[in-house]
């Protein structure tokens, strides 16, 4: 009799972009940031992955526009390797998110986002855009946010309460302060998110930390990762690039590469650390179908 094959787990890069310059205006972006400021579409992407091992990725908005989800469409319709996307939607305006979902090519998406910055999330607290969270979590979308503040973070508990069913990805660890070496209220915030099981973290550094550093100092990270991952657990914690922002800072496969240590030098089982490299990103944003076993 035969032995049943076994599989090796799949690796999923749960945080990168890819744009066009002239076609998008990121006011995100500043002039500390010149050295991102080209396109970069998947062949800029495609070798790093195989380099890394990478089997897949998510693919994450960078602008809040229409234009910006047909673009995410075209990639994920033409680049094998996007796994799932997470596109634009106006949270904040019930009806005009609604109209959005209905006009857009949503066939590969796995979540929502907008940009929110340190804006006051007020708002998610309206019956309207409940309803909207509602009626996203029955689509099975999850909803992307980089909560900072601790308003911003009691207001997005209380939405994963009002809406238990509804999956929240935190991005970019929630903007630990790194450049400052600080702790409180950030690693309060991270305790307070984790009780919340509907909730997962990205462990992926954004782009006030990349700005902000005057080099690469994945050292620096090693307390905000193990504190995340002692919260969230492997489970609910997911590798992510953030490409190419982390270009700012470290080539793809270098970042890739000192993450992934990050998370191994935690001394996760081989089976936790494959949750963190890839499982944890599948379930999240349940992308079980277009990630078949290998």
């Amino acid at each position: 009799m035969e032995q049943a094959q076994e599989h090796a787990p799949r690796v999923v890069d749960a945080h990168h972009h890819y744009w066009k310059l002239e076609a998008q205006e990121q006011a995100w972006r500043t002039s500390d940031h010149s050295h991102i400021a080209r396109d970069y579409e998947p062949a800029d992407l495609a070798s790093e992955l195989v380099d890394s091992g990478v089997d897949a990725t998510v693919l994450i908005q960078s602008v809040d526009s229409s234009d910006e989800n047909d673009r995410l469409a075209a990639y994920a319709s033409s680049c094998g390797t996007v796994a799932g996307v997470v596109g634009w939607l106006p949270l904040e305006q019930p009806d005009a998110a609604r109209a959005e979902l209905a006009r857009a090519d949503t066939t590969a998406w796995a979540g929502v986002r907008c940009l929110v910055g340190k804006r006051s999330l007020e708002w998610l607290g309206n019956p309207d855009v409940i309803s909207l969270f509602a009626d996203l979590a029955e689509r099975g979308l999850s909803w992307d946010i980089v909560p900072v503040t601790p308003d911003q973070v009691s207001a997005v508990g209380a939405l994963t309460r009002a809406v238990p069913d509804l999956r929240v990805v935190l991005d970019h660890l929630a903007r630990p302060p790194v450049d400052s070496a600080g702790w409180e209220p950030w690693a309060g915030q991270i305790a307070e998110l984790a009780t919340s099981p509907s909730v997962s973290i990205k462990i992926s550094v954004g782009i006030d930390v990349l700005t902000a550093w005057s080099q690469w100092r994945p050292d620096e990270l090693a307390r905000y990762v193990d504190w995340a991952l002692a919260k969230f657990g492997p489970q609910r914690s997911m590798l992510a690039s953030n490409w190419p922002v982390i270009l700012l800072q470290r080539s793809y496969r270098e970042a890739w590469q000192d993450l992934s240590a990050l998370v191994a030098a935690t001394g996760l089982s081989a089976s936790d650390l494959a949750a963190v490299r890839g499982g944890a990103a599948i379930n999240a944003y349940r992308l079980h179908e277009s990630i078949p076993a290998a």
